[in-house]
């Protein structure tokens, strides 16, 4: 059995939560399990949470997920950017998948609403990684 880590972000809440279910629903459904979930306050900080999980004994992937809705500036590919870096650097450091079910950037909050899926896809990715690897 897989057993995964999981970070929430918190900003966009209804939509993070949505996520958050879908993602305990698709590991429900492979049979893994998620030991523990770590929320943080937005994409931007997922890639610490997902470090202190993956450095946990008997996780054996972790699954970020979150929604970066765009605005006025540039500011939500910053964000973006930053956190897809820092997940990959998770990854790589630890050999331990680290899977980006992160929406956005670039989009509205409906097309975001649209997307609560990546949930499930990053604990899908996971746990395909797991047994793959």
């Amino acid at each position: 059995m897989v057993t995964l880590g999981l970070v929430v972000a918190r900003f966009n809440r209804p939509i993070t939560e949505a996520m958050e279910e879908t993602a305990h629903e698709a590991a429900s459904d492979r049979g893994a399990t998620v030991e523990e979930t770590v929320y943080v306050p937005g994409a931007y900080d997922a890639p610490l949470a997902a470090d202190r999980l993956a450095r946990r004994e008997g996780i054996d992937a972790v699954a970020a997920v979150g929604a970066i809705v765009t605005g006025d500036t540039d500011h939500d590919r910053v964000i973006g950017d930053a956190a897809a870096r820092g997940l990959t650097e998770v990854s790589l450091d630890r050999d331990l998948p680290v899977t980006f079910g992160i929406a956005g950037p670039g989009m509205s909050a409906e097309e975001a609403r649209e997307r609560t899926d990546y949930g499930a896809r990053a604990v899908e990715s996971a746990i395909d990684l797991v047994e793959e690897l």
